[in-house]
């Protein structure tokens, strides 16, 4: 398997199945316009991000955490600037792992995956946390390939619930 560093995000939120970056490498507007609408709040009031007001379709872009194409949010977050300035490649080398930075990130899904993933990659290393965060993203029902976050599948319809 080929490990793209750019999508080794320092949070434990694994780039390779960000719906951001899916929907960008997809040209996938519907998907873009829908994540417009729930970073702006529009899907029941979830996932209100601030500075969200006037994000496009356009915005919806993304290579990677660590690229120097990052999405609105990827680029003023704190903890890779944590990260960075420590010295750390991740959240997983720091003994203050849940800090106030992970304690108050503004997704509950990100917030549940990255409390899930980084004790998992301290405890396999890169490499095999990589491995299983792509594995885990798979529809079990028909076996289409789907984003974090994901609560359907878009090919057989399937409830699914693979954050936790």
């Amino acid at each position: 398997m080929t490990i793209n560093p750019d999508f080794i995000a320092p949070c434990g939120l694994y780039c390779g199945v960000c719906a951001i970056y899916l929907a960008h490498r997809d040209h996938n507007l519907k998907l873009k316009e829908r994540l417009v609408g729930l970073y702006q709040g529009g899907v029941a009031g979830k996932g209100t991000l601030p500075g969200s007001e006037n994000l496009s379709v356009e915005d919806i872009r993304c290579q990677g955490c660590l690229s120097d194409d990052r999405f609105l949010h990827c680029r003023q977050c704190e903890i890779r600037a944590c990260t960075q300035e420590k010295g750390y490649t991740g959240c997983h080398q720091c003994a203050d792992f849940p800090c106030a930075h992970i304690k108050n990130f503004p997704m509950t899904v990100g917030k549940r995956v990255i409390l899930r993933a980084i004790p998992y990659w301290r405890e396999v290393g890169t490499e095999k946390w990589i491995q299983d965060e792509e594995a885990r993203y798979v529809c079990p029902e028909c076996g289409n390939k789907v984003f974090r976050g994901v609560v359907r599948c878009n090919r057989c319809k399937a409830e699914l619930d693979l954050d936790g």
